[in-house]
């Protein structure tokens, strides 16, 4: 489930980069924020994504619930509308 998160997490930054970069380009501003600070973006977002998501505590129907299935997608359309409706806000 943390990977599901953070993945969630990561995607959604990384969503509203790309709209502020190509609305930018589009409509003749140049682009806001330049490769350097789009790295330094995703490098402090992914070590507080990852410190957030390792020190949540564990629930106890973690271990009880079925894993999930090997064919199943990792980014599930339930995320895919997580993600989509959080970068528009």
């Amino acid at each position: 489930d943390n990977i599901r998160k953070f993945l969630q997490f990561q995607l959604t930054v990384n969503v509203v980069a790309l709209t502020i970069c190509t609305l930018g380009a589009i409509l003749g501003f140049g682009t806001p924020l330049k490769p350097v600070q789009l790295l330094w973006v995703n490098l402090i977002m992914d070590t507080l994504g990852a410190l957030a998501l390792a020190t949540e505590a564990p629930t106890p129907d973690l271990l009880d619930r079925a894993p999930y299935g090997r064919h199943e997608s990792l980014v599930n359309g339930h995320m895919w509308r997580n993600i989509l409706f959080q970068s528009a806000y």
